[in-house]
């Protein structure tokens, strides 16, 4: 319910949070002459109608705890730290605003957290009396002794004040029920009635505030002497001013309205100005409208009025200005806001009886300045505890507004401060995992979270953002840079100089925005952002481990663990995987990990269900998750060898959490399956680098402070070796393949257990993943450390055991590694494994490649037919799994290439080692035709991609050995004309093909120059078998056309002459035609090869000029012009080729050869024809 009160000068409104009151029920109005001093039948006793404080809370009047506003804040916890302003008693509010009016005393204890100020007051007197007889308060004495009052006496309250006290209570409860037997008053009941009331103050000062307390008490210890006693809590708005108030004033019902309160006034005493407030203010606090007041004279009830609440200020005697107690309300707080800045600290607001000064001093600064234990503020706990509340709170918070954090961590901060870790550990140790879940390990922070998350600024200050001046400066100034006395400590008697700061005059609080602050409080503390994952996880580890040195610390018994130096370095040793039957007893503890059954005490003797249990379940596993991410980031940088130590940090983490734990729940095994995954990922990147592995030892051998630390807590509860085997640096790549695979393997059980088969789903497609990608590699490895042993061992007639057992390891890894990527439907990667099959099967096709006696090659065995077409079908496999070029195209052109290589392979080993002792030659043939058709149909000339050229090369050569194999046959096939013909025309027609794609790639000039020869020659054997002259002229001529083609071939010849004669040293440029010189150019041409063609070409062109000459020349039929232009030319190419020097460089030799057919293609015009051909 909300209520409204107020005029046009001040706003008011409360919301009332609890009340503990029936709802108001009527009062009892008194017969004239009733004697309020006999007490009625029901005194004293707890009655509903007063609310539940009963016979204790007398009124208004009834005293203020210690501690009062503890109480409330404990209950309303979501309202402190913003929302609020102040806490406190109603009493002291009224007390406070009315300071300018009263000469009385005021103490009161102030705290801040956040931006709510808690206010209590602070009963000297009495504390002061405590001290004398107890001796705890002894260092508050020295101090009032000090600055305040030197003589210090205790000043007893005067009987007038009891009987006072007992009128109004006895008032209240005629008016519940007016009809109660009326007993005489004695001195005695008077006396009784003070001695309680003085006992009842003393207790409600909880001894485990002042005393040390026992492990058993320790949760209970916020709950003794801070309960919320007040019979309505309010939250009260006084124009911009918050406060949540507790009342116990009683309101009844009756009047013109639903809600009064009842005062009783002696008639001979007018209503003064401090009354009158007092009154307002409990109206306005309660939502109470009207007021009735009671008049008596010595006890005898005279008259009853009533008086509207706005109508109080306005009275005879007691007028009064409520925009001046507006004023004060404000001047107050701005006051106590912009001094008490430091949250956890005791400050102490105080006002002499009949001065006009107040001072505030900082409790918690003068305690630390005595040396003696026994100097302990018993405000400490209370204030640690609301602190800890309040950040609690605010966690639940965090995850959806993170400018919390900056709050958060401020609060806990000043906690921990606070707090013995010897006698509060639970707090701390809780303290410290809250701000460990601060700093996000999985994601950076969001950029634009709020002032919270900016850097800068003190941990556990609330002082103004932009104030210039330090906080050791003794001088502030107003805006118009006139200084402020009320401030200023200069020139202070010495009382003042403890003081924080001093209204001189409380008149000055009356004065509007006098004490305004001319800054902004800052909403929030800074948070310590970095976009440094590693930085993030060192705070983060170093909350864990104060948390696990406050755990550690509250258990009494000792481990049976001989006592670890912190500071010595645990070592991480390394070691080679000997034997996998080692490793496989080892390594099988990774799934062990999977259930526990904890019932007995721990290693370091706590009981499972304690405190101490359950808070260092959760900082071993904040632990782990830590390192996780340490780990994780390691490798994202290379650094495989701090990768590994982080990993191994985290499983010896969980390891710890395992050994204390009860049960495993998923979430935990989920994240114990992702450390698996990332130990099998370091592991493999550790065995592909294994140039590196004197750095990455290096990097895992090195260990900070705080991680030995960490490890010696969890030497506490566990050896933490059953990860020992996953997490050492080993030396041989093999076995740090086979540990990365276990790893995979543990992991992917783990996710298809009972327990997580329902969950993660995605987390279960990349351990698949993985571990198909392992198995490829393991594969791989295998296989290339057979195709190593293939290549060392000597020529042998049979394969050994030991290549073998090789490849069933690579075949079997491969093979599970294809059902691993067919289970999540992975295509590419499971062509790709495809692939790798089938070049394990061309590994073992070359392995059974026979050798003679004299180590030659020997004819192609079946045996490597059988591999080879294996390999063959598992290509073909490939590329349907693959669908089409589209899914993936570099692994499509890759298997696609394979393919044709295979193909390509297995026609050359059957042309050139033609089994010839088996099957017959037109099997052979027609066998090497298929499968050169086929790797053809797979050679891409059309896609431009990087092996295009090399596709072209490939095409050009098959045609090349395809027009060979035909010129072959029909040389040697007699009898079949029509067959004869056949192969005539195709190999004309391969020649022609092969012909211009080695001209189309302009990097193959041999290769072009021995096709082109080859081609003459199967043109000079055609033309043997010819008659007729003219017929045979026609061949020649032919000829000498396809020999002007190899133009183009020793142009390009002669371009990589000259590039090579610029690479070398002019003075071994005439070596450059020497027959053993090695070609140095970039190009890679094969001189010797080169002279080899020309010493075939030279004798070839000389023949065939020569016979064309005296074919021309001996023929019958008259020459017509043009036929005698070409003889001439043709003696002239043949007289230049017959006087070349054949002793001359190689340059130029071809520059001759570029020379005369050059006169050819212009006298033939084959340059024409060789264009179009091209």
């Amino acid at each position: 319910m909300t209520v409204c009160l107020g005029n046009s000068e001040v706003k008011s409104s409360a919301v009332v949070k609890y009340s503990a009151a029936p709802p108001p029920t009527t009062y009892a109005l008194l017969q004239e002459k009733t004697d309020l001093k006999l007490p009625p039948a029901n005194w004293l006793r707890e009655n509903s109608k007063l609310g539940s404080a009963g016979t204790t809370v007398l009124g208004s009047s009834s005293r203020s705890k210690p501690f009062s506003s503890f109480g409330m804040a404990y209950d309303f916890i979501d309202c402190i730290g913003d929302d609020v302003d102040v806490v406190s008693d109603s009493e002291n509010i009224k007390k406070l605003l009315k300071i300018p009016y009263s000469k009385s005393h005021v103490s009161m204890a102030v705290h801040r957290v956040g931006r709510t100020l808690l206010l209590d007051e602070l009963d000297t007197q009495e504390l002061l009396r405590r001290s004398s007889q107890t001796g705890d308060w002894t260092w508050l004495k020295e101090i009032y002794q000090r600055l305040i009052d030197q003589k210090w006496q205790r000043k007893k309250k005067s009987k007038e004040h009891w009987y006072q006290k007992a009128i109004l209570s006895k008032f209240l409860y005629y008016s519940i029920n007016g009809d109660g037997a009326a007993d005489p008053v004695t001195e005695d009941m008077i006396k009784d009635d003070e001695e309680n009331g003085a006992e009842e103050y003393s207790s409600s000062w909880p001894a485990t505030f002042t005393s040390t307390m026992s492990e058993a008490e320790e949760t209970d210890a916020p709950k003794q002497g801070l309960r919320n006693d007040f019979v309505r809590n309010i939250m009260w708005t006084f124009e911009d001013i918050h406060m949540l108030v507790g009342s116990n004033m009683p309101i009844f019902g009756g009047g013109r309205y639903p809600a009064v309160s009842l005062r009783l006034r002696d008639s001979n005493k007018p209503i003064n100005i401090l009354t009158g407030i007092d009154y307002w203010l409990d109206n306005l606090m309660c939502n109470v409208p009207e007021l009735v007041m009671c008049f008596h004279v010595n006890g005898i009830v005279q008259k009853y009025e009533m008086i509207k609440t706005e109508d109080i200020p306005h009275l005879e005697n007691c007028t009064f200005s409520t925009r001046v107690v507006k004023d004060i309300a404000q001047n107050i707080l701005s006051f106590l806001k912009s001094n008490c800045t430091k949250e956890g600290h005791t400050y102490w607001l105080f006002k002499a009886s009949g001065s006009d000064i107040v001072k505030l001093y900082d409790l918690t600064t003068l305690c630390e300045e005595a040396e003696e234990e026994k100097y302990q503020n018993p405000f400490t706990l209370p204030v640690a505890v609301l602190l800890y509340k309040v950040a609690s709170n605010l966690m639940l918070k965090a995850c959806q507004n993170r400018k919390h954090y900056g709050k958060i961590r401020t609060l806990l901060l000043n906690c921990v401060k606070l707090l013995d870790p010897e006698t509060h550990p639970q707090i701390i140790a809780s303290a410290y995992y809250m701000l460990s879940e601060l700093f996000q390990l999985d994601e950076l922070p969001d950029e634009d979270g709020g002032e919270s998350l900016r850097a800068g600024g003190s941990e556990d200050s609330y002082s103004d953002e932009d104030r210039e001046e330090e906080d050791g400066e003794e001088d502030d100034l107003t805006e118009d840079g006139e200084e402020i006395g009320s401030y200023s400590n200069c020139g202070r008697p010495q009382d003042d100089s403890k003081a924080v700061a001093v209204i001189r005059s409380v008149g000055e609080l009356s004065v509007p925005e006098k004490y305004k602050s001319t800054h902004q409080i800052r909403p929030s503390c800074a948070f310590p952002v970095s976009q440094d994952k590693e930085e993030r996880c060192r705070h983060v580890l170093s909350y864990v481990l104060k948390g696990l040195k406050a755990v550690d610390g509250s258990i009494k018994k000792e481990s049976d663990l001989p006592a670890a130096d912190p500071n010595t370095p645990i070592p991480l040793k390394y070691e080679d995987g000997a034997a996998n039957g080692a490793a496989e007893k080892g390594i099988s503890l990774l799934l062990e990990k999977g259930q526990v059954d904890q019932k007995h005490p721990t290693r370091s003797g706590m009981i499972p269900g304690s405190w101490q249990h359950r808070m260092k379940l959760e900082l071993f596993l904040k632990a782990s998750k830590a390192y996780y991410v340490l780990s994780d980031a390691a490798t994202n940088l290379l650094k495989y060898g701090r990768a590994l130590r982080y990993i191994k940090l985290s499983l010896q983490c969980y390891d710890a959490y395992c050994s204390v734990s009860e049960t495993l729940h998923p979430h935990v095994l989920q994240f114990h399956s992702q450390c698996l995954s990332l130990c099998g990922d370091i592991q493999l990147m550790l065995a592909q680098n294994a140039s590196n592995r004197a750095a990455y030892l290096e990097e895992y051998s090195y260990q900070t402070k705080e991680d030995q630390e960490i490890l010696h807590s969890l030497h506490r509860e566990s050896s933490c070796q059953d990860f020992s085997m996953a997490t050492d640096l080993a030396m041989d790549p093999e076995y740090q393949l086979f540990v990365s695979c276990r790893c995979y393997e543990a992991a992917h059980e783990l996710l298809t257990s009972e327990v997580l088969k329902d969950q993660s789903s995605d987390q279960l497609s990349q351990v698949l993943k993985r571990l198909g990608n392992i198995r490829n590699e393991m594969g791989v490895y295998y296989m290339n450390q057979a195709a190593a042993m293939q290549t060392e061992k000597q020529a042998k007639k049979s394969v050994s055991a030991a290549e073998q057992d090789l490849w069933k390891k690579s075949f079997g890894f491969f093979e599970k590694g294809m059902k691993d990527f067919e289970s999540i439907r992975d295509s590419t990667n499971t062509a790709l494994l495809l692939c790798n099959t089938g070049r394990l099967m061309r590994i073992c096709a070359q392995a059974h490649c026979p050798a003679s006696a004299d180590e030659s090659r020997g004819e192609f065995s079946p045996e490597e037919a059988l591999y080879y077409n294996k390999a063959i079908d598992y290509y073909l496999q490939a590329l349907r799994a693959l669908g089409s070029r589209k899914s993936h195209p570099a692994v499509w052109d890759s298997v696609n290439w394979e393919l044709s290589t295979t193909y390509f392979t297995l026609a050359t080993l059957l042309q050139d080692y033609a089994p010839l002792s088996r099957k017959a030659q037109e099997q052979i043939e027609r066998e090497v035709t298929d499968a050169m058709m086929k790797s053809l149909k797979y050679c891409d000339l059309q896609t431009e991609t990087a092996r295009q050229p090399l596709y072209q090369y490939r095409a050009a050569t098959i045609h090349h050995r395809l027009a060979s194999m035909y010129h072959s046959c029909f040389r040697n096939q007699v009898g079949d004309e029509h067959l004869r013909k056949q192969h005539r025309s195709l190999a004309e027609l391969h020649y022609s093909k092969a012909v211009s794609l080695f001209l189309s790639l302009k990097d193959a000039p041999c290769e072009l120059l021995r096709t082109l020869l080859e081609r003459v020659a199967f043109t000079e054997f055609t033309m043997a078998g010819q008659s007729s002259s003219v017929a045979k002229l026609k061949s020649l001529i032919g000829a000498i056309e396809i020999m002007s083609e190899t133009r183009h071939a020793f142009q390009l010849i002669h371009k990589e002459l000259l590039e090579e004669q610029t690479e070398i040293e002019p003075s071994a440029a005439d070596s450059v035609g020497s027959p053993n010189k090695s070609s140095g150019s970039s190009s890679g041409l094969d001189l010797q090869e080169v002279l080899k063609l020309i010493g075939v070409f030279e004798p070839s062109f000389s023949f065939l000029l020569f016979q064309v000459i005296k074919l021309m020349t001996t023929t019958k039929r008259k020459p017509s012009n043009k036929d005698e232009d070409m003889l001439k030319n043709y003696k002239i190419v043949y007289s230049k080729l017959l006087r070349a020097d054949k002793n001359a460089p190689l340059l130029s030799r071809v520059e001759l050869y570029i020379e005369v057919l050059q006169e050819l293609t212009t006298l033939t015009g084959s340059e024409n024809t060789a264009t179009n051909k091209a």
